[in-house]
């Protein structure tokens, strides 16, 4: 089914790419936890925003508070880089002259 500027199909192969990306990143997770997690985090909520745009074109929605879910994993991913980039800032030696 097609509704404008997307059709359930390539939806369905988006959605299957960040379920590969989602399972790379937890099945990783030790490697590089903080960095793994946002992967994580931001797979999920690509993958949320796809999931409810096939339940639209198929006219029938079934998931409840993808907002909340959004807003959550986005603010984990979200306080993961302000973490990294305060930490990157505290690590730099400061230049003297």
């Amino acid at each position: 089914m097609e509704n404008g500027q997307f059709d359930v199909e390539t939806l369905e192969r988006i959605r299957n790419k960040l379920t590969y990306i989602n399972s790379i990143a937890k099945s990783n997770y030790s490697d590089h936890p903080e960095l793994m997690d946002t992967i994580e985090s931001l797979a999920q909520v690509a993958n949320m925003f796809t999931n409810i745009r096939i339940q639209e074109l198929n006219n029938h929605v079934k998931t409840t508070s993808p907002q909340g879910f959004i807003v959550f994993k986005l603010g984990n991913a979200y306080s993961r880089m302000k973490n990294f980039e305060e930490q990157k800032n505290s690590d730099f030696p400061p230049w003297k002259l």
